[in-house]
């Protein structure tokens, strides 16, 4: 089994930054795709940034140019770095990954959620 343990999260005033980190640990194969997803009162749950385990990345249209995710593969962590927050970006944040296990075919695990509250 593979636990995904996220961190980070807070309170934030507009405007100001705040970053994210999950990491991955338990009985690893090979982590494949990281991603961040997050889910605001009310709301459905919605991709936030994600990253192949060979670097390719894509973001939600909502936080493109505001949110950088990263990864350190040696340590299977995945990070989201979050500058110039807004009000909108107030939600619980849940680190998504999954891997290829040999006869088990792709197996997904989510973290618990972090939440981030963007307000003055």
């Amino acid at each position: 089994q593979v636990q995904l343990v996220e961190s980070g999260g807070g309170l934030v005033q507009p405007g100001g930054s705040l970053r994210l980190s999950c990491a991955a640990s338990g009985s690893i194969f090979s982590i494949n795709a990281m991603r961040w997803y997050r889910q605001a009162p009310g709301k459905q749950r919605e991709l936030v940034a994600g990253m192949s385990s060979g670097g390719v990345t894509n973001y939600g249209d909502s936080v493109k140019g505001r949110f950088t995710i990263s990864r350190d593969n040696a340590k299977n962590t995945v990070y989201l770095q979050m500058n110039s927050l807004k009000p909108e970006d107030t939600a619980v944040y849940y680190c998504y990954a999954d891997e290829w296990r040999p006869g088990l075919g792709l197996r997904s695990y989510w973290g618990q959620g972090t939440s981030v509250t963007v307000s003055s």
